[in-house]
């Protein structure tokens, strides 16, 4: 079966091109998928092209689209099980993790699919005089690129597409070349759904091989890229010369700070859950713990203890807390970086291995790792591993705490604990993240905005503006009693 949707019809590559996709939980081959390069991704940007310019999808009344959008948030609920499955392969995550990720991809879907009614509802503007009509209007921005990581390969494609598709545009969609099955899924509920054909378009394969044209043709007319901070300021360069807008999810190096008055216990669980949920392959892990000095001690020995008797398995192994990493380039980057810390005078807690365990040596795994006596200048505080590494930093005061959460260039999320409510406003207030959690760690609702501060992007996906990075703005001046100006008579 073709797997590159272009036109309204599932094809295969011009090339011929293929790729063997591998679980990398145990080295298993998943499948074959097709393998586009540019002639492709050009076919596929003529399709979105057209389509946006004919209406056919933009002229649709808005209610229409988020019909639209229902049914494919149903057609996703009603094939969970392949999906995840298909997704847990790809990626080595748990199968009930998977499975609770597409319910989240189903809850962005449905909450887009109710906001027909607003989409496109004009806003007045009074003109201050009583014969204009003065009105905002939001459009259609046209052609999107949609660039989406290997880590949540659906959910993050789900917080561009649904937006995009309510908005009116068409769009071109590349997930990671090595996860892109639940990607597949989600583009054929699309076409079930009854989206007209050049309205969605997919391609599969690399960036350099494919992706060139997505932010450097002028046909297109934004570029939404979740992933490493290097290919998005890449993008962004190549979309200047067109003037793109562009919209970016880059890296974090996130912060989770635990005052001496926080519900401990609560606060060690959620640390744990915070950098070793999904094996640290998550944008948002909080990876740096920043715990007061008073009771570091306690926390952090609680922790390595834990993080030692975390069970790691394959996706369908019901015993298994957490899973493998993607892939063997990404395991041997975590080895490396882990080095490097240590190199830098990081004491080694737990962790900082392969596993011994023999039921995993096909697979890409890593030890849960806690790197302590960790400082602020150090690379594996400096920059994210996207791994399960743990690095340890201490504070005596609040302003110090503040002051090292926002030492680094990346500012995507992070977490306060404390048993102070007005301790806790005033720190969430001070740190330049975009989200902050205060006594939680990880939840996120699709009705709330979710990006980064200074490097860690531009824009933002889901709530409201998730919609108006999809939207162009447009005022109409009316006036009901034209008449000459005068002004040259």
């Amino acid at each position: 079966m073709a797997d590159l949707y272009l036109d309204g019809a599932w094809v295969g590559a011009a090339a011929g091109g293929r790729r063997t996709i591998v679980c990398p939980a145990d080295g298993t081959v998943v499948g074959e998928v097709d393998e586009a390069d540019e002639t492709d991704t050009l076919r596929a940007i003529d399709a979105a092209r057209r389509a946006a310019d004919d209406g056919r999808w933009r002229d649709v009344p808005p209610t229409e689209r988020a019909a639209a959008l229902g049914r494919v948030a149903d057609l996703l609920e009603r094939d969970t099980d392949e999906i995840a499955r298909a997704e847990a392969l790809d990626t080595g995550k748990r199968f009930e993790e998977a499975k609770l990720d597409v319910a989240d991809v189903v809850s962005v879907f449905r909450f887009y699919a109710g906001k027909g009614e607003d989409v496109e509802r004009p806003r007045d503007v009074d003109p201050g005089q009583p014969h204009v009509r003065s009105r905002v209007l939001k459009e259609p921005i046209g052609v999107c690129s949609l660039i989406t990581p290997w880590n949540y390969p659906l959910l993050q494609a789900s917080w561009k597409v649904a937006p995009c598709l309510l908005a009116g545009n068409t769009f071109v969609l590349k997930p990671s070349e090595i996860t892109p099955h639940s990607t597949i899924l989600m583009v054929r509920a699309i076409e079930e759904a009854a989206v007209p054909g050049g309205v969605a378009n997919l391609v599969l394969g690399t960036g350099p091989g494919c992706a060139g044209p997505m932010s450097t043709d002028e046909r297109v007319d934004l570029v939404s890229f979740t992933g490493s901070l290097a290919v998005g300021k890449h993008l962004m360069k190549q979309a200047a010369d067109t003037v793109k807008r562009v919209a970016l999810e880059l890296g974090g190096k996130n912060p989770n700070i635990v005052f001496a008055d926080a519900p401990r216990e609560a606060a060690i669980d959620n640390a744990m859950t915070a950098v070793f949920l999904h094996s640290g392959q998550v944008c948002s892990a909080g990876a740096r713990l920043l715990v007061e000095e008073s009771c570091a001690e306690e926390v952090v020995d609680t922790i390595v203890e834990r993080a030692r008797a975390i069970r790691m398995g394959p996706p369908f192994d019901e015993d298994a807390q957490t899973g493998s990493l993607t892939s063997a380039e990404h395991l041997k980057k975590v080895e490396d970086y882990v080095a490097t810390g240590l190199a830098e005078g990081a004491r080694l807690r737990c962790g900082g291995a392969r596993p011994d365990d023999e039921r995993l040596a096909s697979g890409y795994y890593y030890l849960p790792t806690v790197l302590d006596r960790c400082s602020v200048e150090m690379h594996v505080v400096q920059e994210e591993s996207f791994g399960p590494v743990l690095t340890v930093e201490t504070f005596r005061t609040e302003d110090e705490a503040i002051s090292l959460a926002n030492a680094t260039r990346y500012g995507l999320a992070g977490a306060v604990w404390t048993g102070d409510p007005e301790r806790a406003r005033r720190v969430a207030r001070a740190l330049r993240l975009g989200t902050v959690w205060v006594n939680d760690y990880h939840p996120y609702v699709a009705p709330a905005e979710w990006g980064g501060h200074k490097q860690s992007g531009i824009g933002r996906e889901l709530g409201e503006l998730g919609l108006e990075e999809y939207q162009e703005t447009k005022h109409v001046w009316e006036n009901t009693e034209p008449a000459p100006t005068g002004w040259f008579s």
